[in-house]
Protein backbone atom coordinates (compact mmCIF):
# COMPACT_ATOMS: atom_id res chain seq x y z
CA UNK A 1 0.00 0.00 0.00
CA UNK A 2 1.16 3.60 -0.68
CA UNK A 3 2.50 5.91 1.88
CA UNK A 4 0.82 8.76 3.57
CA UNK A 5 3.33 11.85 4.84
CA UNK A 6 2.53 14.93 6.75
CA UNK A 7 4.17 17.81 5.09
CA UNK A 8 2.53 20.53 7.73
CA UNK A 9 1.03 20.70 11.01
CA UNK A 10 -0.20 24.07 12.38
CA UNK A 11 -2.69 24.84 15.57
CA UNK A 12 -3.31 28.01 17.16
CA UNK A 13 -2.85 29.19 20.70
CA UNK A 14 -6.25 27.83 22.95
CA UNK A 15 -8.51 31.08 23.54
CA UNK A 16 -10.35 30.24 26.94
CA UNK A 17 -14.28 30.97 26.72
CA UNK A 18 -14.82 34.64 26.32
CA UNK A 19 -10.77 34.96 25.60
CA UNK A 20 -8.50 35.63 22.89
CA UNK A 21 -10.11 34.39 20.43
CA UNK A 22 -13.49 35.43 21.11
CA UNK A 23 -13.64 38.19 18.32
CA UNK A 24 -13.05 35.26 15.48
CA UNK A 25 -15.50 33.60 13.52
CA UNK A 26 -14.58 29.95 13.76
CA UNK A 27 -14.71 30.08 9.55
CA UNK A 28 -11.65 32.40 9.91
CA UNK A 29 -10.21 30.67 12.69
CA UNK A 30 -10.24 27.56 10.56
CA UNK A 31 -8.92 29.74 7.63
CA UNK A 32 -5.90 30.78 9.18
CA UNK A 33 -4.90 27.24 9.98
CA UNK A 34 -5.31 26.46 6.43
CA UNK A 35 -3.40 29.75 5.19
CA UNK A 36 -0.70 28.54 7.58
CA UNK A 37 -0.29 24.92 6.08
CA UNK A 38 -0.26 26.51 2.84
CA UNK A 39 2.30 28.64 3.56
CA UNK A 40 4.58 26.29 5.95
CA UNK A 41 4.22 23.62 2.92
CA UNK A 42 5.26 25.86 0.05
CA UNK A 43 2.72 24.02 -2.14
CA UNK A 44 0.83 25.47 -4.78
CA UNK A 45 -2.75 25.86 -2.73
CA UNK A 46 -4.09 24.82 -6.30
CA UNK A 47 -2.94 21.20 -6.06
CA UNK A 48 -4.51 20.71 -2.75
CA UNK A 49 -7.28 18.35 -3.66
CA UNK A 50 -9.84 18.45 -0.70
CA UNK A 51 -10.11 19.62 3.08
CA UNK A 52 -11.73 17.88 5.52
CA UNK A 53 -12.87 19.31 8.32
CA UNK A 54 -13.46 18.12 11.53
CA UNK A 55 -16.02 20.37 13.86
CA UNK A 56 -18.68 19.14 16.42
CA UNK A 57 -20.72 22.29 16.84
CA UNK A 58 -22.47 21.94 13.38
CA UNK A 59 -24.96 25.25 14.44
CA UNK A 60 -25.07 28.98 14.36
CA UNK A 61 -21.43 30.00 12.72
CA UNK A 62 -20.32 26.73 12.09
CA UNK A 63 -23.15 25.49 10.33
CA UNK A 64 -24.11 25.20 6.60
CA UNK A 65 -20.73 23.35 5.87
CA UNK A 66 -18.03 25.20 7.91
CA UNK A 67 -15.24 22.88 6.00
CA UNK A 68 -16.59 24.83 2.73
CA UNK A 69 -16.71 28.10 4.44
CA UNK A 70 -13.37 27.68 5.78
CA UNK A 71 -11.70 27.44 2.72
CA UNK A 72 -13.99 30.37 1.76
CA UNK A 73 -12.58 32.72 3.85
CA UNK A 74 -9.03 31.27 2.94
CA UNK A 75 -6.30 32.07 0.71
CA UNK A 76 -7.12 28.76 -1.13
CA UNK A 77 -8.70 28.93 -4.56
CA UNK A 78 -12.39 27.89 -4.97
CA UNK A 79 -11.30 24.88 -6.53
CA UNK A 80 -10.82 23.09 -3.44
CA UNK A 81 -13.10 21.21 -2.41
CA UNK A 82 -14.00 20.68 1.80
CA UNK A 83 -15.94 18.30 3.19
CA UNK A 84 -17.12 18.91 7.30
CA UNK A 85 -17.43 15.81 9.43
CA UNK A 86 -18.21 14.96 13.08
CA UNK A 87 -16.88 11.95 15.14
CA UNK A 88 -17.10 13.66 18.45
CA UNK A 89 -14.25 14.82 20.10
CA UNK A 90 -11.99 12.69 17.65
CA UNK A 91 -13.68 14.89 14.37
CA UNK A 92 -10.47 16.23 13.10
CA UNK A 93 -8.38 12.95 13.93
CA UNK A 94 -10.80 11.11 11.97
CA UNK A 95 -10.26 13.61 9.31
CA UNK A 96 -6.75 13.02 9.28
CA UNK A 97 -7.53 9.54 9.01
CA UNK A 98 -9.70 9.93 5.94
CA UNK A 99 -6.94 11.87 4.37
CA UNK A 100 -4.51 9.45 5.16
CA UNK A 101 -6.57 7.00 3.33
CA UNK A 102 -7.72 9.10 0.28
CA UNK A 103 -4.03 9.21 0.02
CA UNK A 104 -2.88 5.76 0.62
CA UNK A 105 -5.39 4.07 -1.86
CA UNK A 106 -4.12 7.02 -4.52
CA UNK A 107 -7.54 8.15 -4.97
CA UNK A 108 -5.49 11.90 -3.84
CA UNK A 109 -2.41 13.35 -3.50
CA UNK A 110 -2.77 16.61 -1.30
CA UNK A 111 -5.06 16.34 1.45
CA UNK A 112 -5.76 18.69 4.65
CA UNK A 113 -7.57 17.38 7.33
CA UNK A 114 -8.11 20.17 10.23
CA UNK A 115 -10.81 21.00 12.74
CA UNK A 116 -12.13 23.94 14.32
CA UNK A 117 -14.46 24.77 17.38
CA UNK A 118 -15.14 27.97 19.29
CA UNK A 119 -16.41 27.63 22.19
CA UNK A 120 -17.27 30.36 23.03
CA UNK A 121 -19.14 31.68 19.59
CA UNK A 122 -21.10 28.22 19.52
CA UNK A 123 -21.29 26.94 22.93
CA UNK A 124 -20.91 23.05 23.86
CA UNK A 125 -24.31 21.30 23.62
CA UNK A 126 -26.01 23.79 21.74
CA UNK A 127 -27.26 21.45 18.53
CA UNK A 128 -29.04 19.87 20.98
CA UNK A 129 -30.41 22.69 23.03
CA UNK A 130 -31.86 25.47 20.75
CA UNK A 131 -34.30 22.77 19.00
CA UNK A 132 -35.73 21.27 22.29
CA UNK A 133 -35.66 25.05 23.36
CA UNK A 134 -37.58 25.64 20.85
CA UNK A 135 -39.81 22.75 21.58
CA UNK A 136 -38.73 21.25 17.75
CA UNK A 137 -38.10 17.25 18.18
CA UNK A 138 -37.57 14.83 21.43
CA UNK A 139 -33.82 14.79 21.41
CA UNK A 140 -31.02 12.97 19.56
CA UNK A 141 -31.41 9.91 21.62
CA UNK A 142 -35.08 8.32 20.08
CA UNK A 143 -36.80 5.96 23.48
CA UNK A 144 -36.08 2.60 22.12
CA UNK A 145 -32.00 3.66 21.91
CA UNK A 146 -32.69 4.85 26.07
CA UNK A 147 -34.71 1.55 26.44
CA UNK A 148 -31.94 -0.69 25.30
CA UNK A 149 -29.27 1.12 27.40
CA UNK A 150 -31.29 1.68 30.40
CA UNK A 151 -30.76 5.01 30.54
CA UNK A 152 -32.35 8.83 30.07
CA UNK A 153 -29.48 10.36 28.84
CA UNK A 154 -25.92 9.83 27.89
CA UNK A 155 -23.43 11.66 29.66
CA UNK A 156 -19.56 12.41 29.76
CA UNK A 157 -19.71 13.51 33.35
CA UNK A 158 -21.16 10.21 34.40
CA UNK A 159 -19.15 8.14 32.51
CA UNK A 160 -15.83 9.98 33.99
CA UNK A 161 -16.98 9.16 37.47
CA UNK A 162 -17.69 5.68 36.83
CA UNK A 163 -14.24 4.99 35.59
CA UNK A 164 -12.86 6.78 38.75
CA UNK A 165 -15.11 4.62 40.31
CA UNK A 166 -13.56 1.39 38.79
CA UNK A 167 -10.35 2.15 39.34
CA UNK A 168 -10.76 3.76 42.82
CA UNK A 169 -9.13 6.47 41.79
CA UNK A 170 -9.26 9.23 44.62
CA UNK A 171 -10.17 13.04 43.90
CA UNK A 172 -6.60 14.00 45.20
CA UNK A 173 -4.93 11.16 42.35
CA UNK A 174 -7.22 12.90 39.48
CA UNK A 175 -5.95 16.21 41.10
CA UNK A 176 -2.37 15.42 41.32
CA UNK A 177 -2.52 14.34 37.94
CA UNK A 178 -4.39 17.66 36.72
CA UNK A 179 -1.15 19.98 38.33
CA UNK A 180 1.01 18.24 36.18
CA UNK A 181 -0.60 18.58 33.23
CA UNK A 182 -0.24 22.16 33.98
CA UNK A 183 3.26 22.07 35.26
CA UNK A 184 3.84 20.55 31.57
CA UNK A 185 2.13 22.62 29.70
CA UNK A 186 3.78 26.02 31.54
CA UNK A 187 6.92 24.36 30.88
CA UNK A 188 6.51 23.98 27.15
CA UNK A 189 5.72 27.51 26.91
CA UNK A 190 8.64 28.56 28.61
CA UNK A 191 11.02 26.11 26.73
CA UNK A 192 9.18 27.82 23.43
CA UNK A 193 8.55 24.20 22.43
CA UNK A 194 5.25 24.89 20.77
CA UNK A 195 6.66 28.34 18.60
CA UNK A 196 6.87 26.09 15.64
CA UNK A 197 3.24 24.22 15.68
CA UNK A 198 1.29 28.06 16.66
CA UNK A 199 -0.06 30.33 14.03
CA UNK A 200 -0.27 33.53 15.44
CA UNK A 201 -3.27 35.40 15.32
CA UNK A 202 -4.27 39.17 15.52
CA UNK A 203 -6.13 39.81 18.66
CA UNK A 204 -8.01 42.86 20.49
CA UNK A 205 -7.63 43.70 23.92
CA UNK A 206 -10.24 45.46 25.92
CA UNK A 207 -8.53 48.36 25.65
CA UNK A 208 -8.15 48.03 21.97
CA UNK A 209 -4.78 47.36 21.73
CA UNK A 210 -3.70 44.96 19.12
CA UNK A 211 -1.00 41.96 19.90
CA UNK A 212 -0.57 38.40 18.30
CA UNK A 213 -2.14 36.06 20.33
CA UNK A 214 0.38 33.13 20.52
CA UNK A 215 0.34 31.26 24.16
CA UNK A 216 -2.61 28.96 25.40
CA UNK A 217 -4.34 30.98 27.71
CA UNK A 218 -5.36 28.03 29.77
CA UNK A 219 -2.25 27.06 31.03
CA UNK A 220 -1.46 28.26 34.61
CA UNK A 221 1.66 28.31 36.07
CA UNK A 222 0.92 29.07 39.17
CA UNK A 223 -1.91 26.42 39.75
CA UNK A 224 -1.79 24.71 43.26
CA UNK A 225 -2.86 21.41 45.16
CA UNK A 226 -4.79 23.63 47.29
CA UNK A 227 -6.43 25.85 44.70
CA UNK A 228 -7.25 22.39 42.81
CA UNK A 229 -8.71 20.83 46.46
CA UNK A 230 -11.04 23.91 46.79
CA UNK A 231 -12.89 23.01 43.66
CA UNK A 232 -16.25 22.00 44.08
CA UNK A 233 -17.28 18.33 42.35
CA UNK A 234 -19.60 18.23 39.97
CA UNK A 235 -21.88 15.67 41.74
CA UNK A 236 -21.70 16.22 45.33
CA UNK A 237 -20.32 12.54 45.72
CA UNK A 238 -18.16 12.29 43.14
CA UNK A 239 -14.57 13.06 42.14
CA UNK A 240 -14.75 15.52 38.97
CA UNK A 241 -14.22 18.89 38.88
CA UNK A 242 -13.79 21.90 36.79
CA UNK A 243 -10.01 21.34 37.81
CA UNK A 244 -9.58 17.87 36.81
CA UNK A 245 -11.41 18.46 33.52
CA UNK A 246 -10.49 19.24 29.82
CA UNK A 247 -10.82 23.22 29.87
CA UNK A 248 -13.51 24.79 27.15
CA UNK A 249 -11.41 26.33 24.52
CA UNK A 250 -11.19 27.89 21.18
CA UNK A 251 -9.11 26.87 18.71
CA UNK A 252 -8.43 25.34 14.81
CA UNK A 253 -6.06 23.00 13.72
CA UNK A 254 -4.78 21.06 10.81
CA UNK A 255 -2.01 18.92 9.07
CA UNK A 256 -1.14 18.25 5.07
CA UNK A 257 -1.08 14.81 4.01
CA UNK A 258 0.40 13.67 0.83
CA UNK A 259 1.43 10.80 -1.28
CA UNK A 260 5.32 10.46 -2.10
CA UNK A 261 4.29 10.64 -5.80
CA UNK A 262 3.27 14.48 -4.25
CA UNK A 263 6.77 14.70 -2.26
CA UNK A 264 8.97 14.80 -5.26
CA UNK A 265 6.72 16.51 -7.71
CA UNK A 266 6.12 19.30 -5.48
CA UNK A 267 9.47 19.22 -3.44
CA UNK A 268 8.05 18.87 0.02
CA UNK A 269 9.64 17.77 3.23
CA UNK A 270 7.97 15.63 5.24
CA UNK A 271 7.33 16.12 9.27
CA UNK A 272 6.43 12.26 9.57
CA UNK A 273 4.82 9.11 7.98
CA UNK A 274 1.43 8.00 8.72
CA UNK A 275 2.29 4.03 10.30
CA UNK A 276 -1.30 2.82 11.41
CA UNK A 277 -5.16 3.67 11.36
CA UNK A 278 -7.32 2.34 13.93
CA UNK A 279 -11.10 3.12 15.00
CA UNK A 280 -13.17 1.26 17.21
CA UNK A 281 -16.49 1.25 19.53
CA UNK A 282 -17.61 -0.31 22.65
CA UNK A 283 -19.68 0.66 25.42
CA UNK A 284 -21.60 4.31 24.67
CA UNK A 285 -22.82 5.07 28.47
CA UNK A 286 -19.38 4.47 30.26
CA UNK A 287 -17.96 5.85 26.91
CA UNK A 288 -14.61 6.84 27.62
CA UNK A 289 -13.35 3.79 27.92
CA UNK A 290 -12.75 2.81 24.37
CA UNK A 291 -8.94 4.08 24.20
CA UNK A 292 -8.15 1.03 25.71
CA UNK A 293 -9.42 -1.41 23.36
CA UNK A 294 -9.06 0.69 20.59
CA UNK A 295 -5.10 0.83 21.15
CA UNK A 296 -4.75 -2.22 22.17
CA UNK A 297 -5.51 -3.39 18.40
CA UNK A 298 -3.40 -0.64 17.20
CA UNK A 299 -0.54 -2.23 18.81
CA UNK A 300 -1.72 -5.74 17.85
CA UNK A 301 -2.08 -4.55 13.73
CA UNK A 302 0.65 -2.37 13.71
CA UNK A 303 3.26 -5.41 15.38
CA UNK A 304 4.30 -2.72 17.60
CA UNK A 305 4.87 -2.67 21.33
CA UNK A 306 3.99 -0.29 23.69
CA UNK A 307 7.57 0.14 24.45
CA UNK A 308 8.19 0.95 20.85
CA UNK A 309 6.11 4.30 21.41
CA UNK A 310 8.67 7.15 22.26
CA UNK A 311 5.65 9.43 23.13
CA UNK A 312 1.88 9.45 23.59
CA UNK A 313 -0.86 11.39 23.14
CA UNK A 314 -4.25 10.45 25.07
CA UNK A 315 -6.72 13.44 25.31
CA UNK A 316 -7.43 14.48 28.50
CA UNK A 317 -10.70 14.97 28.71
CA UNK A 318 -11.08 13.98 32.43
CA UNK A 319 -8.37 13.07 34.52
CA UNK A 320 -9.36 9.45 34.78
CA UNK A 321 -9.21 8.97 31.07
CA UNK A 322 -5.71 8.57 30.35
CA UNK A 323 -4.92 6.84 34.20
CA UNK A 324 -6.96 4.36 33.42
CA UNK A 325 -5.38 3.95 29.88
CA UNK A 326 -1.72 4.00 31.30
CA UNK A 327 -3.19 1.25 34.01
CA UNK A 328 -4.31 -1.24 31.16
CA UNK A 329 -2.19 -0.63 28.22
CA UNK A 330 0.69 -0.34 30.90
CA UNK A 331 2.55 2.77 29.69
CA UNK A 332 5.20 5.08 30.69
CA UNK A 333 3.77 8.43 32.58
CA UNK A 334 7.01 10.26 31.61
CA UNK A 335 5.72 9.21 27.61
CA UNK A 336 2.31 10.68 28.29
CA UNK A 337 1.19 14.18 27.11
CA UNK A 338 4.68 15.48 27.64
CA UNK A 339 4.01 19.05 26.85
CA UNK A 340 0.88 18.69 29.14
CA UNK A 341 -2.46 17.73 27.93
CA UNK A 342 -6.51 19.51 27.30
CA UNK A 343 -7.05 19.80 31.31
CA UNK A 344 -4.28 22.67 30.59
CA UNK A 345 -4.34 23.57 27.21
CA UNK A 346 -7.59 23.03 26.16
CA UNK A 347 -10.14 20.87 24.16
CA UNK A 348 -11.54 22.71 21.51
CA UNK A 349 -14.04 19.83 20.81
CA UNK A 350 -13.84 19.22 16.87
CA UNK A 351 -9.93 21.13 16.63
CA UNK A 352 -8.42 18.64 19.15
CA UNK A 353 -8.10 15.56 17.12
CA UNK A 354 -5.16 17.67 14.38
CA UNK A 355 -4.16 19.81 17.66
CA UNK A 356 -2.79 16.78 19.38
CA UNK A 357 -1.08 15.66 16.18
CA UNK A 358 0.41 18.71 15.61
CA UNK A 359 2.11 18.67 18.57
CA UNK A 360 2.96 15.44 18.76
CA UNK A 361 4.73 15.34 15.93
CA UNK A 362 6.79 18.61 16.72
CA UNK A 363 7.48 16.94 20.13
CA UNK A 364 8.76 13.63 18.59
CA UNK A 365 11.06 15.88 16.09
CA UNK A 366 12.08 18.22 18.84
CA UNK A 367 13.56 15.59 21.23
CA UNK A 368 14.62 13.06 18.28
CA UNK A 369 12.51 10.36 18.96
CA UNK A 370 10.74 8.02 16.37
CA UNK A 371 7.08 6.32 16.84
CA UNK A 372 4.13 8.33 18.45
CA UNK A 373 0.35 7.18 18.94
CA UNK A 374 -2.73 9.54 19.92
CA UNK A 375 -5.69 8.19 20.99
CA UNK A 376 -8.88 9.98 22.69
CA UNK A 377 -12.30 9.16 23.81
CA UNK A 378 -15.15 9.91 21.66
CA UNK A 379 -18.73 10.54 22.35
CA UNK A 380 -21.13 7.47 22.07
CA UNK A 381 -18.13 5.06 22.97
CA UNK A 382 -15.88 5.46 20.08
CA UNK A 383 -11.99 5.91 19.59
CA UNK A 384 -9.78 6.79 17.11
CA UNK A 385 -6.03 5.69 17.29
CA UNK A 386 -3.23 7.16 15.43
CA UNK A 387 0.36 6.24 15.11
CA UNK A 388 3.20 8.27 13.30
CA UNK A 389 6.69 8.20 12.55
CA UNK A 390 8.74 11.03 12.68
CA UNK A 391 11.23 11.85 9.66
Amino acid sequence: MAEAYIVAAARTAGGKRGGALKDWHPADLGAAVLNSLVERSGIDPAVVEDVIAGCVGQIGEQSFHIGRNMVMASKLPDSVPAVSIDRQCGSSQQSLHFAAQAVMSGTQDVVIACGVESMTRVPMGLPVILPMQAGIGIGPWPQSIKDRYGVTEFSQFTGAEMIAGNYGMTREELDAFALESHRRGAAAIDRGDFEKEVVPLTVRGDDGTERQHTRDEGVRADASSEGLASLKTIKPDGVITAGNASQICDGASGVMVVSERALKEHGLTPLARVDHLTVTAGDPVIMLMEPIPATRRALQRSGRRIEDIDLYEVNEAFAPVPLAWLREIGGDPARLNVNGGAIALGHPLGASGTKLMTTLIHALRKNGKRFGLQTMCEGGGIANVTIVEAL
